[in-house]
């Protein structure tokens, strides 16, 4: 082959895989597409005009701890990168809690006079309006029926209630309820009572989806669960979609202090390597390992008290992709 034309047909075979790496780094193995994109985009500038290889062509520092990925394939790979900043770290506590409705914000719906049951129009899980008709029970007194409506606006929670029984007084037909807001009851055990106070911020989590949702401790019940021997805490949420039921089961965080940290990074940008806690700085295409000292930390974020500045760029997505480019490279550097 002409020596000459070489270089060129090099040149193009290095840009399609590049291209072809880039599109399939996300849907196989990410780490092991950003490594080859971004080794093959600098493939070109190792040779010169006569196809001989130069020394210029490593993607890595000889210390084998940075990388460099190009912006696109970064941007594909979902690595995204925030400035150090001040910010708050919180002492939370990690609580069980049941949601209940909230007292007074029931009814138990009753006939007025005893007879059979004629018809029934509402089921359990249906909103009713106040003052919707529920029933129609005929008077073993005068023998005319008579309708019973809701005395609140809510949920029918049940309905014991059926068709030709005979309603008797004192005997709930329906149980309704305001499910508009919820009471959350926190257990708390041991010495974590002495921490929780009226005021404290509570974040709240389902179970089945983990919606948050953020409140505050209202009162502490004077008294003590007798099965669980806990203290309860309790605090009221906002029910706007329905999917907060009585009788779940929830997650909750209860800060009891917070802290200012001048330098926090968020946890995601935490990776673990040779014992040491790293994160990874971007600077320009280049991403390097940098070992940090922590200080506190929540569930969310970690204090940073030595090895980086505020304001310098670090990965807080994917961080553990930039952490296995360097690992894959730093492998093929030792044979």
């Amino acid at each position: 082959m002409n020596p000459a034309i070489r270089p060129l047909i090099h040149s193009s075979v290095t840009t399609l895989l590049a291209a072809a790496l880039a599109a399939c780094a996300p849907g196989g193995d990410t780490a092991s597409g950003i490594r080859a994109g971004a080794a093959s985009t600098d493939v070109a500038g190792d040779h010169d005009a006569d196809g001989h290889d130069d020394d210029h062509g490593d993607t890595h520092d000889d210390d084998g701890d940075s990388t460099r990925i190009p912006a696109a394939i970064a941007a594909a790979s979902g690595i995204r990168v925030a400035p150090v900043a001040p910010g708050t770290i919180a002492d939370e506590h990690g609580i069980q809690g049941l949601l209940i409705p909230v007292d007074g914000r029931t009814a138990d719906v009753m006939a007025r006079y005893p007879g059979p049951v004629r018809a029934l129009h509402a089921r359990v899980g249906d909103r009713v309006r106040a003052g919707q008709s529920l029933a129609v029970i005929e008077s073993n007194l005068s023998l005319s029926t008579y309708t019973i409506t809701a005395p609140i606006a809510g949920v029918v929670m049940a309905r014991p209630a059926t068709i030709g029984a005979v309603a008797t007084e004192g005997t709930p037909l329906f149980e309704i309820a305001d499910l508009s807001e919820l009471w959350v009851d926190l257990h708390v055990f041991g010495a974590d009572a002495q921490h929780i106070a009226v005021g404290s911020p509570v974040t709240v989590a389902r179970m089945s989806d983990d919606v948050r949702v953020d409140t505050v401790l209202e009162r502490i019940l004077p008294g003590t669960a007798t099965a669980s021997q806990s203290t309860v805490a309790r605090a009221t949420i906002a029910n706007a979609d329905g999917l907060w039921r009585p009788g779940s089961a929830v997650r909750a965080r209860v800060t009891v202090e917070r802290f200012e940290a001048a330098r926090v990074v968020p946890l995601s940008a935490l990776q673990r390597e040779g014992g040491d806690d790293v994160v990874y700085v971007r600077d320009g295409d280049t991403f390097r390992a940098r070992r940090v000292r922590l200080g506190r930390r929540d569930a969310e974020r970690a204090e940073i008290l030595d090895g980086i500045e505020t304001g310098e760029q670090v990965v807080v997505a994917q961080s553990f992709l930039v952490k296995a480019d360097i690992g894959k490279s730093s492998a093929t550097h030792a044979h």
